[in-house]
């Protein structure tokens, strides 16, 4: 979507392509982690490290800036935030739009100080469906139940919930909703004594579950998995509940 932003864009703000910036280009999934040495190098072409202020927007539901949110604090920064409603939200309040190239910054360094427990591997996953973890699919409900195969076989992760990330949205405005009714979506599925783990299709819609239930409501054992679905269909015999 550089295109588009390069259209139209908040002032002062810059681009970074997830695809190829953000993800581990060794992997045969497209949106898996990459290495802390790749990932500061990325940061620090976007001007980004000690000192800085971070503000993540995107056009597309949030799920996009939450994840890029989900990384860098995977990667131990802190000093970030994600614009709520994003750029639809911007937009809507009639607040200046740029057409011009990204800002010129300052030279930084960005010291990677990983975070264990922010994003699940396979092998956690593989434990969580046994070990009494709260799994959260936040893709649709139609994918969830079976009714919709969108990453080939149908169905979801045993024993796992479903909080469909664009329901966590006021489908108008793209902002979250109010916590009182963010807090009823997970009321009867997360609990803050047992650990929680989300996954969707390829780890950018569970990110926005579990920026609401950490950032939002507090919940502290959170975690990614991040290869989800395309990775857990990679082998045929691994189990999908209807």
């Amino acid at each position: 979507m550089r295109e588009q932003w390069a259209d139209g864009h908040i002032p002062n703000s810059d681009y970074v392509d997830l695809t190829h910036d953000l993800s581990d280009p060794q992997s045969d999934l497209r949106f898996t982690m990459p290495t802390a040495s790749r990932f500061a190098k990325a940061m620090e072409s976007l001007g980004v490290g000690e000192g800085t202020r971070v503000v993540l927007y995107d056009r597309r539901f949030t799920m996009w800036a939450t994840r890029v949110w989900w990384m860098l604090k995977a990667f131990g920064f802190d000093d970030c935030a994600v614009l709520d409603g994003g750029w639809k939200s911007w937009k809507s309040a009639g607040f200046p739009i740029d057409t011009g190239p990204a800002p010129s910054r300052p030279k930084t360094k960005f010291v990677s100080a990983p975070r264990m427990g922010l994003f699940a591997d396979l092998n956690r996953m593989q434990e969580a469906l046994g070990d009494g973890t709260c799994v959260i699919n936040a893709l649709s409900p139609g994918n969830h139940d079976g009714s919709e195969a969108d990453y080939g076989r149908p169905g979801h992760l045993p024993g796992a919930s479903n909080v469909y990330a664009l329901h966590l949205l006021d489908r108008d405005t793209q902002c979250y909703l109010p916590l009182d009714k963010l807090k009823a979506l997970f009321a009867d599925i997360a609990s803050e004594d047992k650990p929680i783990v989300t996954y969707c299709g390829g780890g950018i819609a569970a990110t926005s579950d579990a920026f609401v239930l950490k950032a939002l409501l507090g919940y502290d054992d959170v975690a990614v998995y991040d290869g989800s679905l395309s990775e857990w269909l990679l082998d045929p015999d691994r189990p999908l509940e209807i």
